[in-house]
């Protein structure tokens, strides 16, 4: 693609007159680098992680483009929210499905759901009217309700990926499979409740009009759902009938790099929720297409899209660490710091707020719900899922310029307010919050006892998230497993849950059609990885 394609696509450098440099975009490419290097090397530490490594480096960046060019741009790259929307979103959500640990996920998809789902619309009610109250007191200027429906939707989308960074799937894995489900269903949510406020008709409020937005967003859930899951059966049953791997994997590989995009763009081409369309795609795919595929199809895809995400993950970070000491937005609020201060004190604190009012009553319910011990939410337990969740980063950015700008520009004094404690709360929480999250997790849950042995029971989490090489053994017909008889097996392993009922389903009709593992006799199967872990 040409630069002159690229900056009609919405990516402008801001240097000679805004004409598209080679320079600026050679530099920007340099300081990914960079932020790959430094990232590897300080990879042990226990405090610093990719996400944080790259803010400081943005931040550094924008501080030194703000000096040399005295005052009048702090970054090389101009922010397009639907520049991140169309090409730098949709990698992160879909190989966020596409390696998701789906026996873990699926079997802890009530509680996930619980968070992802209903604690993010207790969280938006929340900081919605907390923001309407609060922000309306402090004389920011105009803002709508719309507005303020906007707000309590950015700010209940976490970060989910500077979360896990923090987080070690290894010391505990029931913790790291939660806080990931949550975090992608709570993006989803977030992303589709911003969607249907633009929808909402707010000239005339009553039950009538609370119908429909419910209705909206249920709509736009499930559709976006059904067409995920059609375009990772399509992609299935194509090269599971073509099997493209004969004679090209390169075919194959741009085959299933292709039909993600595609469930993405279509999904935003009938104004459906794309995030939520790419994740279910992505764990359609893993579960059926990537088992169809040749051996060095499924390496190149696994690692492709692995590497796809993280310069995505890794090139958001960094701009927003130089966009955050953009003059523009900053010489709004320059004349009253203090009420910039107070706005972003009162979101944030909202979040803090918002986050505990599902988290603990949802934990609660949970625990009534589950009948051993073992399987119920300590307080400990329940304070790290609260402070897992509470950073801020992409999608809330996203959203936020989307509402609150035009191509990352603003006129409007209460738009930039609202933009600059944007960037401060995503800022402060990805780097505070995420500096106390390891040694927190280290402090409440010890020797990585907490989460394991709290919701390990003897059947139903004594799998690690990421599944062993014998119990790969097992499912692949290899290894015979020793079963209980009598009541324990009602007891061990329930036959009612919807977890055994997919299973005989998949087994019975989908797999036989569509493909995967064991279906596919002339793919061979690796040994270890993140798509063969279901």
């Amino acid at each position: 693609m040409g630069l002159d394609a690229v900056a009609r696509l919405g990516v402008s450098i801001l240097s000679d007159g805004d004409q598209v440099s080679v320079d600026s975009i050679t530099l920007f490419v340099a300081l990914l680098c960079g932020c790959i290097v430094i990232g590897h090397l300080l990879e042990e530490s226990r405090w610093i992680n990719d996400s944080i490594t790259a803010l400081v480096i943005g931040l550094s960046t924008g501080g030194i483009i703000l000096l040399t060019t005295k005052g009048k741009s702090s970054h090389l790259l101009e922010f397009d929210e639907q520049l991140f929307f169309i090409y730098v979103l949709p990698p992160i959500i879909f190989n966020a499905g596409f390696q998701v640990k789906k026996k873990q996920f699926f079997r802890n998809f009530v509680t996930i759901m619980l968070f992802g789902a209903v604690g993010t619309l207790i969280s938006f009610s929340i900081i919605s009217f907390g923001a309407k109250e609060l922000l309306g007191k402090l004389d920011i200027g105009f803002l709508e309700l719309r507005d303020y429906l906007a707000i309590g939707a950015i700010f209940s989308a976490t970060d989910s990926v500077c979360t896990l960074q923090v987080l070690n799937q290894d010391e505990t894995p029931r913790l790291y499979s939660l806080v990931f489900g949550e975090g992608v269903v709570n993006d989803a949510t977030s992303v589709v409740l911003f969607n249907a406020i633009q929808k909402l008709d707010l000239s005339h409020i009553n039950s009538r009009a609370a119908l429909v937005f419910t209705g909206n967003f249920l709509y736009l859930f499930l559709a976006s759902t059904f067409l995920g899951v059609l375009i990772g059966l399509l992609s299935a049953y194509l090269i599971k009938k073509i099997y493209l791997g004969r004679h090209s994997t390169d075919r194959e590989v741009a085959l299933m790099i292709l039909m993600a995009y595609l469930s993405y763009v279509m999904a935003e081409l009938f104004d459906l929720s794309g995030i939520l369309t790419v994740f279910i795609c992505g764990i359609v795919m893993s579960h059926y297409t990537w088992h169809n595929v040749t051996f060095n199809s499924k390496v190149t895809t696994r690692h492709a899209f692995a590497t796809l995400s993280f310069i995505a993950e890794i090139f958001i970070f960094l701009y927003v660490g130089m966009d955050a000491l953009d003059i523009e937005k900053w010489r709004f609020v320059k004349d009253s710091p203090g009420k910039s201060v107070g706005v972003s004190a009162a979101l944030l604190g909202l979040v803090l707020v918002g986050r505990a009012c599902f988290v603990f009553p949802l934990s609660l319910f949970s625990n009534c719900l589950k009948r051993s011990e073992h399987d119920k939410f300590g307080l400990k337990q329940q304070v790290t899922i609260w402070w897992a969740g509470l950073m801020r980063g992409s999608v809330s950015m996203a959203l936020a310029y989307n509402q609150f700008t035009r191509f990352g520009h603003t006129q409007q004094p209460g738009n930039a307010v609202m933009i600059t404690s944007t960037i401060t709360i995503v800022l402060f929480s990805t780097v505070v919050f995420g500096l106390i999250t390891k040694p927190l997790v280290r402090f409440l849950l010890p020797s990585s006892q907490g989460f394991n042995n709290l919701i390990s029971s003897e059947q139903s989490f004594a799998r690690p998230l990421l599944t062993n090489e014998q119990e790969l053994e097992l499912e692949m017909g290899n290894v015979d497993p020793v079963r209980p008889s009598g009541l324990s097996i009602l007891l061990k392993e329930p036959s009612y849950t919807i977890h055994n009922h997919w299973r005989r389903f998949d087994d019975a009709f989908m797999r036989p059609l569509f493909g995967g593992r064991g279906f596919v006799p002339d793919a061979p199967e690796l040994s270890k990885g993140g798509c063969d872990q279901y």
